[in-house]
């Protein structure tokens, strides 16, 4: 999506290229948000105002649930995925070890109860975890095991075989939790069928608003979770706290658009893949299935901060495939997973959202080569800028 800073014409347009740290805000769930927002009813009130609150509260988990196949009961709002993630990861795993897989996302890596019996588990070369391995690590133990992988990865958009995993789960006792962040509204997915027993997702990942997310559990009836906070026992008492309507009807609305309406992204990521390879760049997680929006660009000897710094003079938003703080470049543990090692600090993420436009794809296309190019001649990027 391209557009221009109201009153600033000497600025770049803008070029918005980073779904995968948030979507645009989708039309209808604005709308939806802006309904909301109006009501004025607590929806645990039980007077009229209240009734029509919980009404559209209800409405909303219906559609959540629906897209994923699980029952209504069996969705719990909360305030995002890492919500979401560390209440599947507290209230789910009493008695069990964990086995997470090496590329997860720091919500889940970094959220484990005090104490935890914790192992890691490899990735292949492509990205997608080793079964061989998955299966070693659940045999080694009588005790039961909480499984923590997801469905695709925030930087490579790289997919899990997850019904091959949930089978191996099953065999052996053990509870899967999927994070399904960056795949929900872009891939269809059946937690009941692929036989995964809990899944995260995020409102603001599909192209609704931020700050609401659900836990979702399989089975026909409400399964037990030990809330993180009890509240006033909201959410069958799996979740205190007053629910953000406007917030939750916007990403059931942005969730229904998105499954109802989609779009394959397949043909510009490519495009962008090959343009940037023809210049030097690798693509990580090429060879394993992916998303269709998301791209994992390496250009080797070049750090991604000195990139993004680049392109964002351009007008042009991306992100590293690394974290970055206090001006130091940390290298993505993603990639030194999958076995990249220097290159590891030289990813950026390119995530088209479902805005984007040909003209933006171009743009972009267009700067990454002239970076690239003036790079490979021995410039730092640093004195480009």
């Amino acid at each position: 999506m391209v557009s221009t800073s109201a009153g600033s014409p000497q600025r770049q347009p803008i070029i918005y290229l980073d779904a995968n740290a948030t979507e645009p805000l989708r039309p209808e769930a604005r709308d939806a948000f802006l309904e909301a927002a109006e009501l004025t009813g607590n929806p645990s009130s039980v007077h009229r105002a209240g009734r029509m609150a919980r009404a559209m509260l209800e409405q909303a988990r219906n559609d959540v649930a629906q897209a994923f196949e699980v029952a209504p009961l069996n969705c719990i709002f909360t305030s995002g995925g890492t919500e979401a993630n560390v209440l599947a990861m507290h209230g789910l795993s009493a008695g069990r070890r964990f086995l997470v897989g090496a590329t997860e996302h720091d919500a889940v890596r970094n959220g484990f109860p005090e104490g935890a019996d914790v192992t890691w588990l490899a990735v292949e070369k492509d990205g997608t975890v080793s079964l061989a391995g998955l299966e070693q690590a659940l045999n080694a133990s009588d005790t039961p095991a909480f499984v923590c992988l997801m469905l695709a990865n925030n930087e490579t958009g790289v997919l899990h075989p997850i019904t091959d995993i949930a089978t191996l789960c099953q065999r052996y006792g053990a509870h899967l939790h999927v994070d399904g962040v960056q795949a929900a509204g872009r891939i269809a997915f059946s937690v009941t069928a692929s036989g995964v027993n809990s899944f995260a997702l995020s409102g603001h990942k599909t192209g609704g608003p931020k700050g609401a997310g659900a836990l979702l559990l399989a089975g026909p009836a409400p399964g037990r979770v030990l809330p993180l906070f009890e509240g006033g026992g909201q959410e069958q008492g799996r979740r205190g706290g007053t629910q953000p309507l406007p917030a939750i009807a916007g990403m059931a609305a942005a969730l229904r658009t998105a499954l109802q309406t989609p779009r394959n992204l397949s043909p510009l990521r490519d495009r962008i893949e090959h343009a940037a390879c023809a210049v030097g760049a690798v693509v990580s997680g090429a060879q394993a299935p992916r998303l269709h929006n998301t791209s994992s660009l390496i250009l080797p000897g070049r750090l991604a901060q000195e990139q993004l710094m680049r392109l964002d003079l351009e007008g042009i938003c991306v992100s590293a495939g690394s974290a970055c703080s206090s001006g130091k470049v940390a290298f993505s543990h993603v990639l030194q997973a999958m076995g990249f090692e220097a290159q590891a600090g030289q990813a950026l993420r390119v995530s088209l959202p479902w805005n984007v436009q040909e003209e933006d794809v171009t743009r972009f296309i267009q700067v990454y080569e002239n970076m690239a190019r003036k790079a490979a001649s021995g410039l730092k990027l640093s004195t480009l800028i």
